[in-house]
This record gives C-alpha cells, structure tokens and sequence, in this order.
C-alpha cells in the first residue's frame, strides 16, 4: 500500500495524511470535489486553537495528551503559530464555573488585578480574574489549510477534483461524506460569526464560561475575531440559526461591550463528523484505511492521527491507537 496511495477528501484529516506520506516517500493524489480548500469543507469554520489542556474539561485523556503535539508540528510545517496561551474567564455572576474548570483542567494558573492587566489590559476593567493557560497555541486554520495544499502542490502531489472512488489503495478521509461506509459517524453541528472590532484588542483566544452558551473568541490580526461555537447534535451543515447568532453575539457584548460597534463580516455553519465516543479512528475495511471523527479537534489531533495512520501504512506500526478492523 506504499508505492503510490490516493487519498479521498482534501479538508484537514486528508491533508495532514498526505503531508506524513510524502514525508515518507509515498506517491500522493488527493482526489475531492472541491479545487481548493474553502467555505465548502467543515475545517474552514475551525477555531484553530491548539489548546489541549482546555479542551481537557470535556474531552477524553487522548485529546489532551496528543494535542500537546500539535503546535510543533503545524511549526515544523511552516504555518505561524502563535504561542501566546489562552485566557479563561467568567462573568461575576458564574464565578463558580471558573472555579470548576480549573479543577478539571491542568497547566494553568489563576491571574487577578496586575498579571491580568498585563496579559490583556483590554479585559481588566472588566474581569478580576482568570485562568491563564501558557502552554497553548493557536493558528489561523483557513492559511494552514491552503499553505498545507501549495507545500504539497510543490512536494509533487497530484490534485484531482473528483468524487468518484479510485481503484487501488486508498486512503479514505472524506468527513461526514464517509456516513456511506462508517454508518456510525453523526454531524455535530457548529456555528461562527466573523467580526471586525477595530476598538477591541486582544492577544490570544479568550473562553468565556457561561451556563447556556459558552464561547470563545479568537484573534485573527487587524481587529479581526472569530467567535465560536455552538455544538448541537445535528448534520445540518450549511444554515447558522438566529438564535445561536444571537447567543454568540451576546456573550461577546457580555464579554466586552465594545463588540457591541463591531461589524458581522460573516457567518457560517457546518457539521462536524464524530463517532459515539467523540475519538477518532483508522478503520480498516478491505483495502481502505478510513481516517474519520475528529470532531471538534482537527487541527488539534490531525498531526497525530496523520503520523499514526503514515506508519501503519509503512508498517511502521501495526496497531496503532485509533486503530479499528472492520470485517463487516
């Protein structure tokens, strides 16, 4: 299965898989009915934060311990990666849910008055406290996906822009478009609103906890945020609905009322492709490999998941975590 591989599906998963090939050696074709990465695949609507001890609060052992991985690798790639860390914060009013997430969460610490003031003089006058995670990272996902598809371009893989199945080996990396073959694989929905805020500053992603509907807030450069994200058990993909509009757009004003000048520059919405257990797996059925369910951790598990699904193709290892055979 080494000599030459085709690869279905070009979004996050796919290109992370071929760039761990080629690093290989391995004759790549990545075939999807899209030319270029856009609005069209789930990973454009990403956050693009690298925070594993975050995610932590929710999310199973894996994520958090694989995720730490993550920020070197998209390095190594040559994506910019700001290391600035993230902020965690709360309201007055739901002071406890701070106190909650740092129990459940690891490598952090709690900042009040000056060290806030210092980290982001922008949110002092309004939050006395928070919890300041150094280690983490975050990128713009939608320069990582086209960097990654140029620096394969050049590296001599082929790009095809098809849906149809090839024969052969193949490496199956299709997202929820996989639901024909993986029939556990469901949609969780996320919704995002792009905003321009000139007034605000801030200089990394901020979380803000909120019983309903948490959120979190990214810098892009230029008083540019994206504001995310909803998480609603449906594999509608293409329509953000008003009230979750308006949710975001409240904890944002909740967050800072200077967002309340800010203008809309998009909104968008996709569907996230997730097994039952919100892991991923490398599933083996005949002579496909499918490389599935990253669910709302693409850019933050794909690295790992790409050099684990490489190396079981070169056999480098044989049983590799995520590993699934299907001999249905």
């Amino acid at each position: 299965m080494s000599e030459a591989i085709t690869i279905r599906g070009a979004g996050i998963v796919g290109l992370c898989v071929a760039t761990e090939l080629m690093a290989r050696g391995v004759s790549v074709t990545l075939r999807d009915p899209a030319a270029a990465p856009g609005a069209h695949g789930c990973s454009w609507w990403a956050g693009g934060m690298l925070a594993p001890y975050c995610e932590g609060f929710a999310a199973e052992e894996p994520v958090v311990r694989l995720g730490k991985e993550a920020a070197d690798w998209w390095e190594a790639q040559g994506v910019p990666v700001e290391r600035k860390g993230s902020l965690v914060v709360t309201l007055q009013r739901d002071r406890r849910e701070l106190d909650q997430f740092a129990r459940r969460t690891n490598a952090h610490r709690m900042v009040t008055g000056a060290d806030l003031a210092e980290l982001e003089p922008f949110l002092a006058d309004r939050h006395d406290r928070a919890l300041y995670f150094e280690d983490e990272a975050h990128i713009d996902p939608r320069a990582a996906l086209v960097h990654l598809q140029q620096r394969l371009q050049e590296a001599g893989a082929r790009f095809e822009q098809s849906d149809a199945a090839p024969d052969g080996a193949v490496i199956d990396c299709r997202g929820l478009a996989a639901q024909d073959t993986l029939p556990e694989l469901r949609g969780v929905k996320g919704e995002m609103v792009v905003l321009r805020a000139p007034d605000v500053t801030l200089n990394r992603p901020v979380r803000l906890l909120h019983p309903r509907f948490p959120l979190y807030i990214v810098p892009r450069g230029d008083g540019v945020f994206m504001l995310g994200a909803t998480q609603i058990e449906s594999e509608e993909r293409w329509r953000a609905s008003v009230r979750s509009v308006m949710e975001l757009l409240s904890a944002a004003f909740a967050l800072h009322p200077a967002f309340g000048e800010a203008e809309v520059m998009e909104i968008g919405a996709d569907a996230r492709p997730a097994f039952p257990d919100n892991l991923p797996r490398i599933t083996r059925k005949g002579d496909t490999l499918h490389v599935n369910g990253l669910f709302r951790h693409g850019f933050l598990l794909s690295p790992a998941v790409a050099k684990m699904t490489a190396g079981l193709v070169m056999r480098e290892n044989q049983r590799p975590e995520f590993y699934h055979e299907d001999h249905g």
